[in-house]
């Protein structure tokens, strides 16, 4: 089964409305119905948090149940460790990113997947050596 990463800009399109959130709700789904696994570093979920937190779109109870919602999806979260942890430091020295968004650049090199983001700045730094790891989540099929 393939198995993809998802940044948290993918996955908090999950709860919001925003474009390309018809692309990220089919990715969803595909993983759902066993299609494909998701896989992330461990901080996505804190990610999708703060992110849904910092919208102001939800209150207290709903941000708790999205909390619980991404805990029962089940996605591979993989601790910063190891090979991942010297890649990702490698990645977002070379790139001038952060090691927040290099740790999903690293995870899908490490597991030979693709990465799918939302985050077109991201894409634009990324020397073109990584870029055939990335895919837009507006190209999802």
């Amino acid at each position: 089964m393939e198995r993809v990463i998802s940044d948290a800009s993918v996955i908090v399109k999950w709860f919001i409305e925003e474009e390309n959130s018809d692309k990220a709700l089919k990715l969803r789904d595909k993983y759902i119905n066993g299609e494909i696994i998701i896989a992330a570093p461990q901080l996505l979920p804190f990610e999708v948090l703060n992110a849904l937190k910092y919208s102001n779109l939800f209150n207290k109870k709903e941000l708790e149940d999205a909390a619980t919602s991404l805990s029962c999806y089940g996605i591979e979260l993989y601790p910063l460790k190891n090979e991942f942890a010297r890649k990702s430091v490698e990645i977002a020295l070379e790139n001038n990113i952060t090691i927040y968004d290099s740790s999903y650049i690293a995870l899908a090199i490490i597991l030979n997947s693709k990465l799918y983001t939302a985050d077109e700045k991201l894409i634009e730094k990324l020397d073109k050596k990584y870029k055939k790891f990335i895919i837009h989540i507006a190209e999802f099929k």
